[in-house]
């Protein structure tokens, strides 16, 4: 079993996603420390990226303030290293959310590679295809590491084929466009996560959207985990390096509902 799964063993996972360097790698380490302790059963590192497309504004600022902060890809691996060594070293399991072009660019052994040598676990990369995925998942299993699956409200068809191919947990994008707090989430959850469950035994996460412990209850009903993603980006970016604690009630908060 891969590490990712075991963050599903003892009941419903919540999934916080924070993005490294905002507002410097230093905070980033603190409040990853917070949110395993407050109850984060895998925790999602976003690399900074000048163009991440599938985010909304709120992520895409704390990208911008992380790359003016001189955040890059080789000092996120310092930090995670850092973060894996020691007696106090962090435990769950964590992920890398980036974009190809990160990967590329780092060269896609060698970026992957490195994540195993770290103590990573797994590679979410929201702008390739389930077509294109196979340029990086014959490198991600020979290194030990799950690239994960997104499944969204316009793949219909294609959720059997993308399930049954599914690695360490399969991300449910909740609403269409890009990431951000909503209100409301209007999408029928309850029959995609039916369509997944039926031809995979890989645990499912909703994320896009849910900000509130009401939202996060109501999504994990129909899934094995939730994923929280702007709306703490948001309160780091209003608490700057006091983000810590702040993040680490919240997530705290967001555990009691789900569980």
């Amino acid at each position: 079993m891969s590490n990712i799964k075991r963050a599903f063993e003892s009941g419903k996972a919540f999934i916080p996603f924070i993005t490294c360097g905002d507002p410097d790698l230093d905070t980033t380490a603190k409040i990853v420390r917070a949110m395993e302790k407050n109850g984060a059963d895998l925790i999602e590192l976003g690399i900074p990226f000048s163009d991440p497309t599938a985010e909304g504004p709120v992520i895409q600022e704390a990208n911008i303030r992380a790359l003016s902060a001189g955040t890059t890809t080789d000092k996120v691996f310092d930090m995670v290293r850092q973060l894996r060594s020691g007696s106090d070293a962090i435990k769950v399991p964590m992920v890398f959310m980036t974009y190809a072009n990160v990967v590329f660019s780092y060269g896609a052994e060698k970026f992957i590679s490195t994540c195993a040598n770290i103590g990573i676990d797994g590679l979410i990369l929201p702008d390739i295809p389930y077509e294109e995925k196979g340029e990086f998942v014959d490198i991600t299993r020979r290194y030990g590491l799950d690239l994960v699956s997104l499944i969204a409200p316009t793949s219909e068809g294609r959720i059997t084929k993308i399930a049954s191919e599914a690695e360490g947990f399969i991300y449910v994008v909740s609403s269409l466009g890009v990431t951000g707090v909503r209100s409301r989430i209007t999408t029928d959850i309850g029959s995609v996560c039916s369509a997944i469950k039926t031809s995979s035994s890989v645990p499912c996460a909703i994320g896009f959207g849910i900000s509130t412990p009401e939202q996060a209850r109501d999504m994990a009903q129909y899934a094995d985990g939730v994923i929280v993603g702007s709306a703490i980006v948001k309160l780091i970016a209003a608490n700057g390096r006091d983000s810590a604690p702040v993040v680490g009630e919240y997530v705290k908060k967001m555990k009691v509902a789900i569980s």
